[in-house]
């Protein structure tokens, strides 16, 4: 048991592997905050769209072209 908690100990201690955690920490939260940022353009886009469609509808073609 006494050699179990000092590997234990050890194992506390040793950092290796900190930087690749922390990498992979930052990493996913920067291609999380990039889905939100692209989901809210998305919507915001789908938006802006239907108001152009609905613009676009409303107009009426004078094809008389003079007469």
């Amino acid at each position: 048991m006494k050699r179990l908690l000092e590997r234990f100990r050890i194992l506390r201690r040793n950092d290796d592997g900190a930087i690749t955690v922390d990498w992979v920490v930052l990493t996913a939260g920067v291609a999380g905050l990039g889905m939100a940022v692209a989901y809210t353009l998305w919507v915001e886009i789908g938006n802006a769209n239907n108001n152009i469609v609905e613009f676009v509808d409303a107009q009426s073609i004078n094809t008389t072209f003079g007469r």
